[in-house]
This record gives structure tokens, C-alpha cells and sequence, in this order.
């Protein structure tokens, strides 16, 4: 977990003390496979990354999730794109923030292939998604209410998670769309079985990206939480896979999903332990 992972984590466990009664998770998405497979930025080793290609990629292997990041343009449209500038996907310069739409899509997307891709309309990702892939939203920079009104006019609202990225968002989602289940990092000062459910009374979490300890990974078991890890990496290999499956997991976020997914039915872990 890196910096930022904490000091947003250490937020919302403070957020919690001041937010009001019994919080129940909303139920996740449903998959057809009960280990969930997530192509992280989509299937962007095949394809560029946070390009509808990529999505069509991350179908491909057999993705239960393709992974996204959203920001906002000059001009308020949302747009796929993990870096707050585009120096170093596309062929032109500036902060996404700072461009306005038409500027944006005129860029060509850096590829190995010589063909020509275009950072996506949040729409226009979500239309390729539809009924055949669900969404892990990481939520980078944009409008609670706009993003909202996009995935319900997309039909989509029981079919994208939401990874919070600003203290912020985590209010502004739980007004605007209370039933979006959420996703964060568990802070590191919850240690215990006691203080795990004290967090959950106060935060409707329904997925935590950080927890490897025995106790409190029984505890997200028994609370009904999900645990879907991040091991997207160069080094990734069945050995690193198989590790975080035999501590009860639920899920893992992968750079080589058509890999992970070959792994999980070679071995029979398709559905978990």
C-alpha cells in the first residue's frame, strides 16, 4: 500500500467516527466465476491502456472486471485516462484538466502496433461493457453526479465498482448513489477482529485492496467484505498468484489476466477455494 493509499485510508477511518448508525455494504456486482479476476487499466499489455480496445482485450481473457480510471476535461466531459497529463500515453502535451474535449480526442494514443487509438468518452466505455464485462471505477478527478447519471443512463449502476482515490468522494458517493458498493484500503491501525467491525458500522465498504492478515481477513469473510488484492506486476507468475489465493481471497488485479484466468482453471480455483 502505498503513501497515498494510507493517508486516504487513515481519512476514512477518521470520517467514520462522525457518520451515524449501523452501515450495512451494498451487494457487489454479480460475476459468473466466484474468484474475480480483474484486467487492471484493461487487457493494456495487448492494447493501449484505458482504450476501449483495452476493454475489448480484458473480454477477451475472460475478465470478470476491466479496470478504469476516470478524469474530467477542461470542458466536463470524463474521459479514461490514469495519468493527470497526457505526456506519456498520447502525442501531445498538458494535464487532462486543462484540455478541452476536441483537443483531447484529436491525440493519438502511443502504440506499438502503428494504429490509431483515442482516449474513450466514460459513455463510450461503458457501451463496451455492457452486458459483458463489469467495471472497477478508480475514480481519479471527476464529478460524483455526472459519473452517476452516465452509468445509470448506460445501465450500468449494478455493474461498476468505485475505488476511492480523494477523502471526498466517499460522502459525495454515499449521497448521490447509496447503493454503489465502494472500495478502499483498510487503515493500518485496524488490527483487530473488533476493530474491523467498529470500521464497517461507520463505512459501507464492500471491498478492501490491502488485507493479507489471517484474523482480519476471517473477519471480512464473516462481514461479507471482499479482499481482491493487487498483484499486477512484471513479476507476476503462478507462484505469486497462488500465494494470496491460499489466504481466502476473493479477487486480484492483474496485468495478464487470459495468464490468470488459464491458471485459476488449470488448477481448479476459478470459484476460490
Amino acid at each position: 500500500m502505498n503513501f497515498q493509499k494510507i493517508i486516504i485510508a487513515i481519512f476514512f477511518f477518521c470520517l467514520g467516527f462522525v457518520v451515524l448508525g449501523q452501515q450495512t455494504a451494498t451487494p457487489l456486482p454479480v460475476s459468473k466465476d466466484g474468484f474475480i479476476v480483474i484486467a487492471h487499466r484493461g487487457g493494456h499489455l495487448v492494447k493501449p491502456e484505458n482504450t476501449v480496445a483495452a476493454i475489448g482485450e480484458a473480454i477477451k481473457a475472460g475478465a470478470d472486471y476491466t479496470e478504469m480510471d476516470l478524469r474530467t476535461t477542461s470542458d466536463g466531459y470524463l474521459v479514461l485516462c490514469h495519468n493527470s497529463t497526457v505526456d506519456e500515453t498520447t502525442n501531445g502535451k498538458g494535464r487532462v484538466s486543462d484540455l478541452t474535449w476536441n483537443e483531447l480526442h484529436k491525440l493519438d494514443v502511443v502504440n506499438k502496433e502503428g494504429k490509431q487509438y483515442r482516449i474513450p468518452e466514460f459513455r463510450d466505455a461503458l457501451k463496451a461493457c455492457k452486458g459483458r464485462i463489469n467495471i472497477y471505477l478508480d475514480f481519479k478527478d471527476a464529478d460524483v453526479a455526472e459519473a452517476y447519471r452516465q452509468i445509470k443512463a448506460a445501465g450500468m449502476e449494478k455493474h461498476v465498482v468505485v475505488y476511492l482515490n480523494k477523502p471526498e468522494q466517499y460522502p459525495a458517493w454515499r449521497k448521490i448513489a447509496p447503493a454503489m458498493p465502494l472500495m478502499t484500503s483498510l487503515p493500518e491501525s485496524v488490527k483487530t477482529e473488533a476493530a474491523f467491525r467498529a470500521f464497517l458500522k461507520r463505512m459501507q465498504i464492500g471491498v478492501f485492496d490491502n488485507i493479507t492478515d489471517s484474523t482480519l481477513l476471517a473477519a471480512a469473510r464473516k462481514n461479507g467484505v471482499s479482499v481482491w488484492l493487487d498483484v499486477e506486476g512484471a513479476d507476476e507468475n503462478p507462484a505469486k498468484w497462488s500465494s494470496p489465493i491460499h489466504l481466502g481471497i476473493q479477487g486480484m488485479q492483474t496485468d495478464h489476466p487470459g495468464a490468470l484466468v488459464k491458471f485459476l482453471k488449470e488448477n481448479k480455483l476459478r470459484n476460490g477455494l
